[in-house]
């Protein structure tokens, strides 16, 4: 998982969870300029007109304030964004787009969990709505990787369709942290959460447009990346009245049958010990990790996602869905080795009780989406395997009939996480700019009709190098 803030120990008797985890152009074209001067769409003449008539429909709290900069170029300085909510998201040498005036509305719909501290409210259900003088017609809304805070996709995502002149607000998704679990009353509930409270948020930011605009948006685009992107996938399934399209970044897939991150990441802990080690059983062992979906070539990457990730997912997510598998312990034992008792190395998901495919079928996705949905995902993410995870989803999308609102484009030597490409020069690629290249598709698909190319793998480009990869994604 991405990292985040601990939230406070202590867990109660029963636990479960309200509300989870972490392309596509219609040509051949490159990024668009984050710095494009955006087109004004009827917005109020003066800087942050309006704003104290702006109220969040539903809102226990909200805090709007006029900013000169609605970027991280300004935010991080005034204190309207968190850069800690998107450390590790972005490679270091990502531009910041800057001059983008407008109006920043902070605050929380009621909720009982209190992990989120952002502001010092201790409040889950925070959100963040950003509306630029310069308006171009259309907004965006997002949900946070990981178990990130509000402001986790402000680098890679808000000061891009910011820049773009695109209203903007996110959500913390309902619960936050390592302990996301404890949140609500049956497994399952913490992510269902999620997918709740983004509903919640783009009903009230579409409120907030047309009273800020003084009409609705004309177009409402989801988008997000691992668990982010699997908000998108759910919405458009779900409520798909609410949007005219979304990306969805390396989105999560939960299916009550598997394949879901429960049945792949036990296997990289039970055998990546033994492929680590050397020695005779160091063959089979890798052999064991490319059957589970870590593809050849990426090696390289598992020392890292064996201390940072896949333990620390497998445990707190198997906790949320299945709390039982370690009685009273909460969320297992780091690191234990394959054979000691309830240790998640030997978690076997398939053979859990119904109770907890029942779980999972609470928060699973169907690929019966109703809007246009563009999925990326890169083919060296050892996170979410993308044999386990979008291209299983982008087969559910054609095997419900829908495949014609679908595009899957598999992004060469893309990773999860794009700051590893600044570990790795050279064996990696940035994702940041095909989802650019992809959120450009959809638009044109969306008010043109211009329709991206079929689902294919997007080549690196041979000789690119480092500000190349890092500007441009070409996807036709």
């Amino acid at each position: 998982m991405l990292p985040h803030r601990t939230p406070p120990l202590g867990r109660p008797a029963r636990r479960a969870a309200l509300g989870a985890l972490s392309l596509a152009a219609a040509c051949s074209l490159l990024v668009t300029p984050a710095t494009a001067a955006p087109t004004t769409a009827g917005a109020p003449a003066g800087h942050c007109a309006g704003q104290d008539r702006l109220r969040v429909p539903g809102a226990a709290l909200q805090q709007t304030d006029c900013l000169d900069e609605l970027t991280t170029a300004g935010t991080v300085a005034s204190g309207h964004t968190d850069p800690a909510d998107y450390a590790g998201l972005t490679p270091k040498d990502l531009a910041t787009p800057s001059g983008v005036p407008g109006i920043q509305i902070d605050g929380y719909f009621p909720d009982t969990s209190t992990t989120n501290t952002n502001h010092g409210w201790q409040h889950d259900s925070q959100f963040v709505v950003r509306l630029p003088d310069h308006w171009n017609g259309g907004l965006v809304v997002a949900g946070t990787p990981g178990n990130r805070e509000q402001y986790a996709n402000d680098r890679a995502i808000a000061d891009w369709v910011l820049a773009r002149g695109y209203a903007y607000a996110a959500t913390d998704k309902g619960n936050t942290g390592t302990a996301f679990h404890r949140d609500g009353r049956r497994p399952g509930d913490a992510i269902a959460e999620w997918n709740t409270r983004l509903t919640q948020l783009t009903r009230a930011a579409r409120a907030v447009v047309a009273q800020r605009y003084h009409r609705p948006p004309a177009r409402t685009l989801a988008t997000g990346m691992s668990n982010g992107g699997y908000l998108v996938r759910w919405q458009l399934e779900n409520h798909p009245e609410l949007y005219d399209g979304g990306v969805d970044w390396e989105g999560t897939l939960w299916r009550a049958d598997g394949p879901n991150l429960l049945t792949s990441l036990p296997a990289a802990l039970r055998h990546y010990p033994a492929y680590a080690a050397g020695g005779p059983g160091a063959a089979d062992a890798r052999t064991a990790l490319h059957r589970a979906g870590f593809p050849a070539g990426s090696e390289f990457l598992w020392p890292y996602h064996y201390q940072v990730y896949w333990d620390l997912t497998q445990r707190i997510y198997r906790e949320e869905v299945d709390p039982g598998y370690d009685g009273a312990t909460e969320a297992g034992t780091p690191y234990c080795a394959s054979g000691t008792p309830a240790c998640d190395a030997d978690y076997e998901y398939a053979a859990r009780p119904a109770a907890v495919h029942r779980a999972v079928d609470r928060i699973a996705l169907t690929g019966r989406i109703g809007k246009p949905l563009i999925t990326l995902q890169g083919t060296l993410d050892v996170l979410l395997p993308i044999s386990e995870d979008s291209a299983v989803y982008a087969r559910m999308v054609h095997a419900s009939g829908r495949g014609g609102l679908l595009r899957y484009y598999r992004i060469e030597d893309g990773t999860h996480t794009d700051s590893l490409v600044d570990a790795f020069p050279g064996r990696l690629r940035p994702l940041v700019p095909c989802h650019r290249a992809a959120f450009t598709a959809l638009e044109g698909w969306i008010t043109s009709g211009s329709r991206p190319p079929a689902d294919h793998t997007v080549a690196r480009p041979a000789g690119a190098d480092a500000t190349t990869l890092l500007t441009s994604c070409p996807l036709g």
